[in-house]
């Protein structure tokens, strides 16, 4: 959290993203999934200047322990001074304690996103879902928060101009869109009506660009002419000797040729998951996710 130190853009930690949204799809399962259809309502999490702080908190960390669906979690929030945003204490509960930076005792609009993160941080430690490393756990919090319907207020939380920049989180404002836009895919909801910062949506519509894309990758049957023809020749060269690099120009491979039991075999992610699918390669195909139940058309 910083309010003068320089933003990072781009897509620096998307493979992990990619692997944050394929554990949620496999820990919770899709009938799981259903349960945060709808996101959290930009009028639960609201925090008027005039709002005690205190009380005003509480409230909102209440609204967000009943849209992540966490039953008996009592949040007791406070306030000090501290270099991080926002710092909760993972125990047995069903009290949590959440610290807030002092800072949002002056900047209380943000208070939602600050807790957004901490409470997700509770729901995984239930859900006994971690990732190694402290770098990659917090941004699979990150991706989960935003993927089960409360991380559009992380999103909306960054805000740069000419002087000064903040963000929450330890995404990139590009990669905060691309989960958005992929939860938006699953679900048929669009949260970016909700947002009240100005950098906020060219950030969600680059990621949203980025997350249309993986929906047009091959082998998939909706892929460009450009990418089916890079495709053609990677598969006559893995026809040929036995294998083939993965295909250029992504910030992590996409579709990669290996040989299998009854032939060669194309890997893939799934546009809706992340979940890597291995699939023979005999042309025209219909292919379902074993992990999201997905039904995706193929050209192998």
């Amino acid at each position: 959290m910083g309010a003068s130190s320089p933003v990072v853009h781009g897509y620096p930690h998307l493979a992990t993203v990619r692997a944050a949204i394929t554990a949620l799809h496999k820990r919770l399962s899709y009938e799981g999934l259903q349960a945060y259809a709808v996101s959290v309502a930009p009028a639960d999490v609201a925090f008027a200047d005039h709002d005690d702080l205190h009380l005003g908190a509480q409230r909102v960390a209440r609204a967000l322990v009943q849209h992540l669906r966490l039953p008996e979690a009592r949040m007791i929030v406070g306030f000090r001074e501290m270099q991080h945003a926002a710092n909760v204490e993972l125990a047995a509960g069903p009290e949590y304690f959440i610290e807030l930076n002092d800072r949002f005792r002056t900047h209380r609009r943000d208070i939602g996103a600050a807790l957004a993160h901490e409470i997700t941080h509770v729901l995984l430690h239930r859900l006994d879902l971690t990732f190694p490393g402290t770098r990659d756990n917090e941004i699979l919090t990150d991706t989960a928060t935003t993927y089960l319907g409360a991380g559009w207020l992380l999103l909306d939380a960054f805000r740069e101009d000419g002087v000064s920049s903040q963000k929450l989180g330890y995404l990139t404002p590009e990669e905060f869109g691309y989960v958005l836009a992929k939860r938006a895919a699953l679900f048929g909801e669009d949260a970016s009506p909700w947002f009240t910062s100005p950098q906020a949506y060219p950030a969600y519509t680059a990621g949203a660009g980025l997350a249309g894309r993986d929906t047009r990758q091959p082998p998939l049957a909706a892929a460009g002419w450009a990418g089916r023809r890079r495709y053609a020749k990677d598969r006559r060269y893995a026809q040929e000797h036995g294998t083939a690099p993965a295909a250029p120009g992504s910030p992590t491979p996409l579709y990669s040729f290996e040989p299998g039991p009854a032939g060669l075999r194309v890997s893939f992610p799934c546009p809706t998951c992340c979940q890597r699918i291995r699939v023979g390669v005999r042309g025209q195909v219909r292919v379902r996710c074993g992990v999201c139940g997905a039904v995706l058309d193929c050209d192998t």
